[in-house]
């Protein structure tokens, strides 16, 4: 059992819960001030959310910096203003035309170095503030596209409307705006309705403790 304060751990973010939440609750129950994650989550993914705590928070932009690995569901024929289940539904369209030759093959023009634009409803900053501020408030903003790249890309259950896929993919990479492309790309739309984080560089998911199985040092 470790007797250092100086600890990296590995959580089971629930589904829900911001990644700050998940920092405020173990810096409780843990009584130690200086804790941090390596890695947003939304609240509405689940999966590998690394915190360090003492010393090893001098660690957190090496972890945040390791890739990536994600798994979850697209939903096709159908899009969102946020790209994901926090906003309604604003446009349906027919998929019936859409094979699974189509889906795979569409896949595959999503792999190798991108240039992605993040989704409106994120927390990169536009004049100060945050951009998901600005759009629950209608205001149309323009967030530059970035480099992100995208080792594996692969579709691995089809059962339209709901497309499962496993992602792996580098710092920086937000997979609400895989799915808008995705969907763009078939010409019918797609949101990301599920996302699990599985694996953040050699550190895997199955590895992971829920917050109830983490307790203060002895």
């Amino acid at each position: 059992m470790e007797t250092s304060p100086d600890r990296l751990l590995l959580v089971d973010k629930p589904l829900g819960w911001t990644s700050f939440d998940v920092v405020n609750k173990l810096r409780y129950r843990l009584k130690i001030k200086k804790i941090g994650h390596a890695g947003t989550l939304d609240p509405l993914a689940t999966g590998l959310l690394i915190l360090c705590t003492g010393k090893m928070t001098k660690r957190i932009d090496e972890y945040q910096a390791q890739e990536k690995e994600y798994t979850g569901k697209f939903i096709i024929g159908q899009t969102t203003p946020s790209h994901d289940l926090e906003t309604k539904v604003t446009e349906t369209l027919d998929i019936s035309s859409i094979s699974d030759e189509r889906l795979h093959q569409a896949a595959k023009k999503f792999t190798g170095v991108l240039q992605q634009i993040p989704p409106l409803h994120s927390a990169i900053k536009v004049d100060g503030k945050r951009a998901y501020a600005l759009a629950r408030k209608g205001k149309e903003i323009e967030l530059k596209p970035r480099e992100v790249t995208i080792s594996q890309f692969e579709i691995t259950h089809i059962k339209k409307p709901e497309v499962w896929f496993r992602i792996v993919c580098s710092k920086g990479t937000y997979i609400r705006s895989m799915a808008r492309d995705f969907g763009n790309e078939l010409e019918v739309g797609a949101y990301l309705a599920e996302l699990c984080r599985t694996r953040i560089g050699e550190f895997k998911l199955e590895d992971a403790l829920t917050i109830e199985q983490i307790n203060p040092l002895p």
